[in-house]
């Protein structure tokens, strides 16, 4: 008896490996990039060991470009360098080029008592630069 439930669980797996489709085009669809901050807004002082929600607008360059959310990177103990990323669809004609400005927010945890700078990145110079708004916090004791 267990042999036979064995075998026909393995022809019915078989059947159903066999209906699958394959994907002819295995190549990426988007890619992940770098989208421009705007503005940011911060509070006027942080207070230790307190939450903050960030504020920031960016710009969306496309229809095909899509927000998947924030990379906060730690420059140093206190600084912080802020991207928003974005994915955009690759080799997809209904696009419409018009820049739409977005806002995201993300939460920011005060973990040391000196002043945090924030370097919010503002896309690249025509020689290749990169450039970001650079916003400092103090921290009250």
């Amino acid at each position: 008896m267990k042999r036979l439930v064995s075998v026909i669980s393995i022809v019915f797996l078989g059947l159903l490996l066999s209906n699958c489709s394959v994907v002819e085009d295995d190549s990426p669809n988007f890619q992940f990039v770098p989208l421009q901050i705007v503005s940011a807004e911060l509070p006027e002082f942080f207070n230790l060991e307190e939450t903050y929600q960030i504020k920031v607008s960016y710009l969306k360059p496309n229809s095909c470009t899509f927000y998947e959310g924030f990379e906060v990177t730690k420059e140093d103990q206190t600084i912080r360098n802020v991207v928003v990323v974005g994915s955009e669809r690759i080799n997809y004609d209904d696009c419409t080029e018009q820049a739409v400005e977005e806002t995201a927010i993300f939460n920011f945890v005060v973990l040391y008592d000196k002043t945090y700078t924030f370097k919010f990145w503002l896309g690249e110079t025509a020689s290749g630069e990169q450039e970001y708004l650079e916003i400092e916090v103090p921290v009250n004791l």
